[in-house]
């Protein structure tokens, strides 16, 4: 109680309204296990000596820095009353900012796709696809991936307008459909992978195919585990009508995620079959 009544005093004397964090060793820490991540999974795909077990104990490390870093956050947002108006505009600045650079993360290898289709050098026959690739049917799996992120698109959005109106049932219910229609979509994506007529190894055209499908895959798990964080802060009452940052920073994720399969399912599924 005592611990209470200090954190209301310090937030009522504070003369501005934003929020000074105190000295964190999460940050350094979570960005030299990143380090260690780029390093191991760089000799596990060299196959160096121990390099899958470096992988994944540098794996298990920056999840770990993680979230002790994101519990610390959630403690002085959601306990301690520290996020104010003022810093929630600060962190939608921010989440806005790491979507963009997002955007132009996708923007890169969606430009080295149409270089390489829309003027196919010598090397690849001067044709795209190459010949002996076999394009997949647009109209399969792809399809049925399409209509499922179209789906969960349209739950998130329900449980974003439940939390405005304070129907928590909804709200929950929304998130579970989300996060179900995620993972339904990387099994199916994980099939496809198994099935696919060409690999990774098979030019530009399977390395392309796989960088890009291969990383919205890993995107669209990172966002079913931000929307799972955020089910579980929604079942504890973690968020209010007036104050749910976490859960819309999360939404606007999982928006930006079906924004880009769109583009993926137009141009690496249809256009170059």
């Amino acid at each position: 109680m005592n611990i209470v009544n200090n954190n209301h005093n310090n937030i009522k004397n504070e003369q501005h309204p934003f929020h000074m964090v105190n000295t964190s060793p999460w940050p350094i820490m979570t960005s030299m296990s990143l380090l260690s991540l780029v390093l191991s999974f760089i000799s596990f795909f060299n196959y160096f000596e121990m390099g899958s077990l470096h992988f994944i104990i540098s794996l298990y490390i920056f999840c770990f820095y993680l979230f002790r870093w994101f519990s610390d956050i959630i403690i002085e947002s959601t306990f301690e009353g520290y996020h104010t108006f003022k810093v929630q505009q600060g962190v939608r600045l921010g989440m806005c900012l790491f979507i963009t650079s997002e955007i132009m993360f996708f923007f890169s290898f969606f430009w080295a796709f149409f270089h390489c289709s829309l003027s196919p050098s010598f090397g690849i026959g001067c044709v795209w696809p190459p010949f002996g690739i076999i394009s997949l049917d647009p109209w399969g799996l792809p399809l049925w991936n399409t209509i499922i992120l179209l789906s969960s698109g349209v739950t998130i959005t329900v449980a974003h307008k439940s939390i405005l109106t304070g129907e928590r049932s909804m709200t929950t219910k929304g998130l579970i459909a989300t996060i179900f229609y995620g993972f339904i979509f990387t099994i199916i994506q994980a099939y496809e992978y198994n099935v696919a007529s060409f690999s990774i190894n098979d030019g530009i055209v399977g390395s392309l195919f796989f960088v890009l499908t291969g990383f919205h895959g890993i995107h669209v798990l990172v966002g079913s585990i931000f929307l799972i964080v955020c089910l579980y802060r929604q079942i504890n009452y973690h968020f209010t009508r007036h104050q749910h940052i976490g859960l819309e920073c999360g939404i606007w994720y999982w928006h930006f995620v079906d924004v880009v399969w769109l583009f993926l399912f137009i141009v690496v599924y249809i256009w170059n079959a």
